[in-house]
């Protein structure tokens, strides 16, 4: 496994001494079931916003609690923070197996929290545990048309 997929006590030990550094923690988190370029421009634009990005990736049992179809997730959860891991943009990625990040982002305290343009502020997971100690959150616009959804729907209409 890719040394920036860390367990969550290590996590947070390289967080601290990030923020030691005086760098800002930016987290987002999801499911990245099936990578396609929404999700890269994504945690790029995410990146952007601060020193250290940290993605929180459910974990297969937590994908299958959001009941998002019932052969999901498709790629496995270790192989998936790997995939995530892999980008220049992403510095750590967690797995996550509760239902959503909330104790993980409780946990990170990050500075800056990021979700996709499809969360209204005031739904998104950790706004007020971030907002209380200062902290921002914001969302970042999606790509037209890129969804892993999509992607599943066009893949299983073309198989024959």
């Amino acid at each position: 496994m890719n040394s920036k997929v860390l367990p969550r006590e290590q996590l947070l030990h390289v967080l601290a001494m990030d923020r030691t550094n005086g760098k800002r923690i930016v987290f987002t988190n999801g499911c990245f079931d099936l990578m396609h370029i929404g999700h890269t421009r994504y945690l790029q634009a995410a990146r952007a916003l601060g020193d250290v990005l940290v993605v929180g990736v459910n974990s297969d049992a937590s994908v299958r609690r959001l009941e998002k179809a019932p052969d999901r997730p498709i790629v496995p959860e270790v192989q998936r923070a790997e995939v995530l891991a892999a980008l220049a943009c992403v510095d750590y990625v967690g797995i996550f197996d509760e239902p959503d990040p909330l104790e993980l982002i409780t946990a990170v305290q990050p500075d800056i929290l990021v979700k996709g343009g499809d969360w209204p502020i005031d739904q998104i997971v950790g706004r007020k545990v971030v907002e209380a100690r200062g902290g921002i959150v914001r969302t970042i616009p999606l790509v037209p048309g890129q969804s892993t959804t999509a992607l599943l729907h066009r893949i299983r209409s073309t198989a024959t």
